[in-house]
């Protein structure tokens, strides 16, 4: 079993718990009824958000598919929009805060990023690549490392060849391979 799984129980009894009381305090300030009507509005909006997003998501993936680019950025804005429709369609007003706060671009965007990044660190630089394109790589210019003399050999034979030292400022393009 996973460390972080034996977490998820008290978790979503915090969750409900922090739903519940949330519920009761905006009853008491709006009143009861129209408590009511704003998780039932909110969770119909979020099913009318869910089949949208669902159906951009899908979209998206096929036009990249076709054109021959990598996915995953397609993907992982659906899945995002995805999950901020579910949170919004379930009944609850802390939920559909959070929701609506991920079908919003600047969150969504911050969100997806996030996902990638953990989708990187969990898959193969090979995978990664195919779903996301080539990975950008920051070269920082640090201190010049001193050239290696090198050292004479005290046993005859060949001396080692001297390799080419390149400039340390310069960067390469590439691509990044596990293997």
């Amino acid at each position: 079993m996973r460390r972080g799984l034996k977490y998820v129980p008290p978790a979503l009894l915090l969750l409900a718990l922090l739903e519940l009381t949330v519920f009761v305090l905006v009853g008491r300030a709006v009143g009861f009824g129209a408590a009511v009507l704003l998780v039932f509005g909110a969770s119909l909006l979020g099913l009318v958000l869910l089949r949208r997003e669902g159906m951009r998501a899908w979209r998206g993936f096929r036009a990249a598919a076709q054109e021959g680019r990598p996915p995953g950025p397609e993907v992982t804005d659906g899945l995002v929009g995805l999950l901020g429709a579910l949170l919004l369609a379930m009944p609850g007003l802390v939920s559909g805060v959070v929701g609506l706060l991920l079908l919003l671009p600047p969150m969504r965007r911050l969100a997806g990023g996030g996902v990638r990044r953990a989708t990187e660190r969990r898959v193969s630089s090979m995978v990664a690549g195919d779903l996301f394109g080539p990975r950008r790589v920051r070269v920082y210019r640090g201190a010049p490392q001193p050239t290696p003399q090198p050292t004479p050999s005290p046993s005859p034979g060949p001396a080692p060849t001297p390799q080419p030292v390149t400039d340390p400022g310069k960067a390469i393009e590439g691509e990044i391979v596990d293997r």
